[in-house]
């Protein structure tokens, strides 16, 4: 079963600057993703990049690798939660 990371905090914006950063359009990061073997359309990346697509943890890495960034990058500069404790 794949699974989804749930966005609480939108991590979309940092992938679309890493996306750029890497001088690519989304139609090439989904054919690099498709190549790998992610079942992903355009519409679908389209959708993470905008928030409103609960990536999956195998998209992030594959991600990661394709622009050749670290974990950290996706996760830079947001919104700190509150300790429920």
């Amino acid at each position: 079963m794949a699974q989804k990371l749930k966005q609480d905090i939108q991590i979309g914006g940092n992938i679309r600057k890493l996306r750029k950063q890497s001088g690519l359009t989304q139609e090439q990061v989904v054919t690099q993703l498709q190549l790998q073997g992610m079942e992903i359309s355009r519409s679908s990346y389209s959708q993470i990049e905008c928030g409103t697509y609960n990536i999956r943890i195998s998209e992030l890495a594959a991600l990661s690798e394709l622009f050749h960034a670290d974990f950290n990058a996706f996760f830079e500069n947001l919104p700190r939660q509150k300790s429920i404790l």
